[in-house]
């Protein structure tokens, strides 16, 4: 298991149609937004008006959990969906979306060769989380919104403050352990490659 830690100094923010966005991660490396080449990427964003629209991004699937205030996503021609600190909702980029409220929230944008899961967590001071990588998964992520941590893995400690990122490449499953040095909010992601697309790496 690779595992490294990237601060809040290593990430870009750049300004969006509705507030701002920050890049935390994107596969593969030389991948970008922009020309949405990407298998997999995971931002934080601030929505700072009243009402704004999502940008369409075809053949992308996202989930979006809201960090702190209120929004309602409402898709036109699906539904609507109202969410709270540390709620979710899964969608498809190529819907039309309008965001109504003002909020930070964190995102993951999976293309169709790529399965995410995404979920947060309250904790207590000195509380403790032994999170489940599941069998064939090859990222996991957790990212501090909120509070200290200190992950113990491989017999050493590594401290994690809030913006901070921690980012495992994983084949193998090799049991960690999450504890929180103050009252902290996490967030947690996982990526997978279908097998289709696993197969195509081979023959490539």
């Amino acid at each position: 298991m690779e595992y490294t830690v990237l601060t809040s100094e290593y990430f870009n923010t750049k300004p969006w149609s509705g507030g701002s966005t920050t890049e935390l991660f994107i596969f593969p490396k030389k991948a970008t937004y922009k020309q949405q080449n990407f298998q997999f990427r995971i931002s934080t964003a601030t929505v700072e008006i009243e009402k704004s629209d999502f940008t369409i991004l075809e053949g992308i699937s996202r989930k979006l959990i809201v960090l702190k205030g209120e929004i309602t996503l409402n898709h036109k021609e699906h539904y609507a969906s109202q969410l709270k600190k540390l709620d979710m909702d899964a969608f498809d980029g190529g819907w039309k979306t309008t965001s109504i409220g003002k909020c930070t929230d964190f995102n993951l944008m999976t293309s169709a060769s790529t399965k995410g899961e995404l979920w947060a967590i309250e904790m207590k001071k000195n509380h403790f989380v032994y999170p489940t990588i599941p069998e064939h998964c090859s990222w996991f992520f957790m990212y501090v919104f909120s509070g200290k941590t200190i992950l113990n893995l491989n017999d050493t400690s590594t401290s994690l403050k809030n913006g901070d990122l921690l980012v495992v490449h994983t084949s193998t499953q090799i049991p960690f352990k999450i504890k929180a040095s103050e009252d902290s909010e996490l967030v947690f992601t996982t990526i997978s490659f279908l097998k289709k697309n696993l197969l195509s790496k081979k023959n490539a």
